[in-house]
């Protein structure tokens, strides 16, 4: 389907581990926020699990009940009053449960933190393998499981149109649970959700039917896959061709194509972080698939991403760390591509004062004599090379 945002630029999920019982707090209303007045076209939230134990950790965010429902509308009505698309990731952790955060590591929980209110819980997977050597044994999920598994997917989509999100993308990447059903690595399953790839897709893809159905067919649904498997992996970019063909039959309308959170001791090499290092996977899923794609890493200067879209690589640049380090990056990148009104992708509070410091530059060119005065009959001579009035003679 075709939808409308401002510019292509998306900024893409990033997990803050501040959320309370689930729910956002102040800092994603200020946080997400800054990438709406910044310019983004698209603006995700963080990876959103649709049920409490499929939180990595207790400070994970979460839309599994309807008190958070409220919560998340506040932050998106803001997200839209700014002229940005307001975007959740549904996901859940599976066997990375139970864990703190990155600034503590992404310790496993232990009984000294349950003392002070962590308490641990076992997480579940394909399979009864930690996801690292000496983790925590998850538990293997019974058809059952997976049955009431899907339906909290189904019940987050509705919520997540309920709280005015107008993008919902599947979090199928980085060694969550999907992707745990995905990849041979962490599947070893015998029965109809492991085995053959088929068998091994199967998951992925009963939840997408479950969430394109809750989801409306006018709006847009996206998935997240690791196109391949981290270092030692199993899972290819032939595997992710197969999934996108049947994703797309599904219909979803954009793959957003990252990598990784599965490893093991096969011969898949480490994966170089240079610029663009997974636009190649964009492309050619773009290109074989016939769907649109999402590209995304370590994309930082404008006129690579405009060469990217351009000659076809992908239909969206997504965006993390560098919009962190600049939020304004959309609005300096329409500068320097040359956009006609570039401060349209701003506030119109923020845009009037900066075409006031516009008109000032045009007004006061550099070169030309400038005189600040310093009284009813006190000038002193302005300094294009100090950038500053000179001293004033004083009697």
């Amino acid at each position: 389907m075709l939808f409308r945002s401002r510019n292509r630029i998306m900024a893409a999920p990033m997990c803050q581990y501040v959320s309370h019982d689930g729910g956002p707090t102040e800092w994603q209303l200020v946080n997400f926020g800054r990438f709406a007045m910044g310019g983004a076209g698209i603006v995700f939230g963080e990876e959103t699990a649709v049920e409490a134990p499929g939180r990595k950790t207790h400070h994970c965010a979460g839309l599994y009940n309807d008190a958070h429902v409220t919560q998340y509308r506040r932050i998106n009505d803001f997200i839209r009053s700014l002229g940005a698309t307001p975007a959740i990731q549904l996901g859940h952790c599976g066997r990375r449960a139970s864990a703190h955060g990155p600034l503590q590591d992404r310790a496993p929980l232990t009984e000294a933190d349950a003392k002070v209110g962590l308490i641990p819980w076992q997480g579940i997977a394909p399979s009864p393998i930690p996801a690292s050597p000496g983790g925590a044994l998850p538990r293997e999920m019974d058809h059952d499981d997976i049955r009431k598994n899907i339906q909290l997917w189904r019940e987050a989509a509705k919520r997540s149109l309920d709280a005015g999100y107008d993008i919902c993308e599947i979090h199928g990447a980085h060694g969550y649970l999907i992707h745990q059903f995905l990849s041979p690595v962490s599947n070893r399953r015998t029965d109809g959700y492991g085995g053959s790839l088929e068998g091994r897709m199967r998951f992925a893809l009963e939840i997408t039917e479950a969430v394109r159905a809750a989801w409306p067919a006018d709006m847009p649904l996206f998935f997240r896959i690791s196109s391949i498997d981290g270092t030692g992996g199993e899972w290819g970019m032939d595997d992710s061709l197969a999934l996108s063909r049947e994703l797309k039959a599904r219909g979803v309308d954009v793959v957003d194509c990252s990598s990784g959170g599965i490893t093991g001791d096969g011969k898949l090499a480490p994966l170089p972080r240079v610029p663009g290092f997974q636009a190649g996977y964009a492309r050619e899923i773009k290109e074989e698939v016939g769907v649109a794609t999402a590209a995304v890493g370590m994309i930082t200067e404008p006129s690579h991403a405009e060469a990217l879209l351009r000659d076809g690589h992908a239909d969206i640049i997504a965006m993390a760390r560098e919009l962190m380090d600049n939020p304004n990056w959309p609005l300096q990148a329409a500068r320097a591509l040359g956009v006609k009104e570039p401060l349209d992708l701003v506030h119109a509070r923020e845009a009037q004062r900066l075409r006031l410091r516009e008109q000032h530059r045009k007004d006061y060119p550099p070169g030309m004599a400038i005189e600040i005065p310093f009284g009813p009959n006190d000038v002193v001579p302005y300094s294009w090379e100090d950038l500053s009035p000179g001293k004033r003679a004083r009697h």
